[in-house]
C-alpha cells in the first residue's frame, strides 16, 4: 500500500522539487545579501537558476503526459516502433 501512495501522489519528485526551489531560493539570497559580488559568485547563482529551470521543466513536461483516474495513474510512455522488433 505504501509503493501505491509513493507512485501515485509522486512524493519524490515533488521532494526534489521542494528541495532544489528552497536551495536556488537560499543561493539567490544570499547573492543579493552581498556587498561586492564576483563573477564566480554571479555564476553559481546563473547555474542553480538554470538548473531550477531545467528541473521544472522536466518535471512539467512528465506531468503533462500523466493521466489520473479515481482508480489507477496511467504514464504514457514514448517509444519507437523500430524498438519493438
Amino acid at each position: 500500500m505504501a509503493h501505491t501512495i509513493v507512485d501515485d501522489w509522486k512524493v519524490i519528485p515533488r521532494l526534489m522539487m521542494l528541495a532544489v526551489t528552497v536551495l536556488t531560493y537560499q543561493a539567490v539570497h544570499w547573492y543579493m545579501a552581498l556587498p561586492d559580488p564576483t563573477i564566480q559568485q554571479s555564476g553559481l547563482v546563473s547555474v542553480c537558476m538554470g538548473a531550477l529551470t531545467g528541473c521544472f521543466g522536466i518535471w512539467m513536461g512528465k506531468e503533462s503526459r500523466t493521466t489520473v483516474t479515481p482508480t489507477r495513474v496511467i504514464h504514457e510512455e514514448s517509444y519507437s516502433k523500430s524498438s519493438d522488433k
